[in-house]
């Protein structure tokens, strides 16, 4: 998915089971973020610090939404562990991550593996991608600001 492009509407389902849609957010901007994998250090930072300014970010028009391929009962512990007030997508069947374009081999310590690229697409009103915040962009410990500027 690229600037540009309409997001599709059936996003996925959250941690409770609860499908989530773009439709169900009609005249909000959706925050879309993909992120690795729950409680690892990278993505609790990034989620805590998408969560310490929520209400920024509402206040500026937004909904976040967080996608991983993990399942419901990680979500479930994740957004407990963190108190997150927003939902996450339990992409298990990786159909999202493959549909976004954010799947794909990394590297760690020369070790090759299949994994998600922490990206972000700023949906807008009409469900169309208007930026897209690329691995190599995203701070972890800031990235609620780079969304709001």
């Amino acid at each position: 998915m690229n600037i540009g492009d309409k997001a599709p509407d059936f996003l996925g389902t959250d941690e409770k089971g609860n499908e989530i849609r773009l439709s169900n957010y009609k005249g909000k901007k959706v925050v879309l973020y993909f992120y690795p994998k729950d409680s690892t250090p990278g993505c609790t930072t990034e989620a805590c610090n998408l969560r310490d300014n929520y209400d920024a970010l509402r206040e500026a028009g937004y909904e976040v939404i967080g996608a991983s391929i993990q399942d419901e009962k990680s979500h479930l512990r994740f957004i407990e562990k963190n108190a997150l007030p927003f939902p996450l997508i339990a992409d298990k069947d990786m159909k999202l991550v493959q549909e976004f374009g954010v799947w794909g081999e990394k590297s760690m310590c020369g070790r090759k593996y299949m994994g998600t690229f922490r990206t972000t697409f700023i949906i807008n009103e009409e469900g169309v991608i208007e930026r897209v915040i690329s691995p190599k962009e995203i701070k972890t410990k800031d990235h609620a600001a780079q969304i709001l500027k």
